[in-house]
């Protein structure tokens, strides 16, 4: 089934796949111009095909379905997200997973700022965030759960694969990063550490995935060796909040 965004507005747009979602699992969206919302609150199986630029907020609790983006994202993609993939054969722009719950995220490009901010999990509820690329400032800030892999690929000489303030206030989760991260660029709530022969094989399991998805060779990303994130303390301000 397919349909045509063009000049609709969000409201119209998303009235129209949510109706169709309800007989046709399969909706391929063409020409999308900054449509917001899209995907919002969607359950179940299903997939949307987007070609063009979605608006913010795209796969906003989003219990399920799959997205796959011929194009960028915008902000806050995946916001609260509760289960489902979204693919992006492109660039995504801040707050990506902005607390999202459960769910997996692929990203063949770059992401902005405060990606993974408010990352949660919950019993076997694990949420994922590959990024290809690089990522700006605040990655993983107030991460309480869940997996961030940055493999920054694609990087022009002297370019940075990660911004700073990575892991500010973390408290939970984990991040893998691709080669080395300068410790001045770190919160102070985050250790950097080797990782595991079991680190490995988590880290393969998504970057195999990641390579099917954007057509690139596993060994060269597996090239270099992997940076593992984590928190320090799992209630890194509780002496701010709590009476004497």
């Amino acid at each position: 089934m397919e349909l045509i965004a063009g000049l609709k507005s969000y409201v119209e747009f998303n009235k129209e796949i949510r109706e169709i979602f309800k007989s046709h699992k399969e909706i391929i969206l063409k020409d999308v111009n900054g449509q917001r919302y899209i995907g919002d609150g969607l359950h179940g199986e299903g997939k949307l095909t987007i070609y063009g630029t979605p608006g913010n907020d795209l796969a906003a609790y989003m219990n399920g379905p799959e997205i796959e983006i011929f194009g960028n994202g915008q902000d806050a993609l995946g916001n609260t997200m509760n289960d489902g993939r979204v693919i992006v054969h492109g660039h995504c722009g801040d707050t990506t997973g902005y607390a999202m719950r459960g769910g997996e995220i692929f990203i063949k490009g770059n992401v902005g700022y405060r990606v993974g901010i408010h990352m949660k999990e919950y019993m076997e509820a694990k949420p994922v965030i590959v990024i290809g690329g690089k990522a700006g400032d605040f990655l993983g800030e107030y991460m309480a759960g869940g997996m961030i892999f940055l493999l920054g690929l694609n990087l022009e000489d002297g370019e940075e694969m990660i911004g700073k303030f990575c892991g500010t206030g973390m408290h939970g989760g984990v991040m893998y990063i691709r080669g080395e991260i300068e410790p001045h660029k770190l919160g102070k709530e985050v250790k950097a550490v080797t990782p595991n022969e079991d680190d490995y094989k988590l880290i393969k399991r998504y970057v195999k995935r990641y390579c099917k998805y954007f057509h690139r060779n596993m060994d060269y990303v597996m090239n270099k060796p992997f940076t593992k994130l984590i928190a320090y303390n799992k209630r890194p301000y509780a002496n701010l909040y709590t009476p004497y």
